[in-house]
């Protein structure tokens, strides 16, 4: 969660990281993305993921919201930062 944490501030400068329901939120003219840990998983959470083109399908879960996308990370899972990173940039421009 930490390197997650660290990918996502560096990922877009305009981002602010607050603590909204119990949990990192980054905001930038609304609500961008959040990270929830949980006992079995970490997600990501894109609040406007829906709209996202998602070239490298790091989407997995929430596939059918009408608006949010997620990413499911568990134990020894690994993510491409540089695809993650796009997909901030690309939901904080929103």
């Amino acid at each position: 969660m930490a390197q997650l944490r660290k990918t996502i501030n560096e990922a877009d400068p305009n981002l602010k990281e607050d603590w909204k329901w119990a949990t990192p939120v980054w905001t930038h003219k609304g609500n961008v993305v959040s990270l929830g840990a949980f006992k079995e998983h970490v997600k990501i959470n894109f609040f406007k993921g829906a709209s996202l083109e998602d070239p490298k399908g790091l989407f997995n879960a929430g596939l059918d919201a009408k608006a949010t996308r997620s990413i499911d990370l568990y134990e020894d899972d690994s993510v491409d930062e540089q695809a993650l990173r796009d997909l901030i940039r690309a939901a904080a421009s929103r």
